[in-house]
């Protein structure tokens, strides 16, 4: 049998993080949940399949920390970068398209369909 796909989710709302683990995970799936990208950069020699990624951080106790593009930006130095799905709870277009061509995968906006959202969008990248 095939490994389980291990999916990482990085999100500094605990609600959130619950939210993906819950809609994604499944007998294929593992998911694996961080609340700061530094959390997700380290363990990228685990080689996940996919990656969902907050696009905004609080900083933490007088610390800066990476934001979801800074993240992604570092994810995609690695050799074989896994697709990444960026989560915001900003509509704005100006982002979407910058993150779009930065070589993101997808975007989904964190509202009342975020789950639905979410698992046809990691379906859609599975299927691939």
């Amino acid at each position: 049998m095939d490994r389980k796909k291990l999916i990482f989710a990085v999100d500094d709302d605990p609600l959130i993080l619950t939210i993906v683990k819950k809609e994604l995970e499944t007998e294929e799936r593992e998911v694996r949940t961080f609340q700061y990208g530094e959390q997700c950069l380290n363990a990228l020699r685990d080689n996940p399949d996919l990656i969902v990624l907050d696009y905004f951080f609080q900083n933490k106790e007088n610390s800066k920390v990476l934001n979801g593009k800074e993240i992604f930006s570092k994810i995609q130095e690695h050799d074989n970068p896994p697709p990444v799905i960026m989560l915001s709870g900003q509509e704005d277009g100006d982002v979407v398209l910058e993150l779009a061509r930065m070589g993101i995968n997808d975007y989904v906006i964190k509202d009342q369909s975020l789950s639905e959202n979410l698992r046809e969008v990691v379906n859609e990248i599975f299927e691939k």
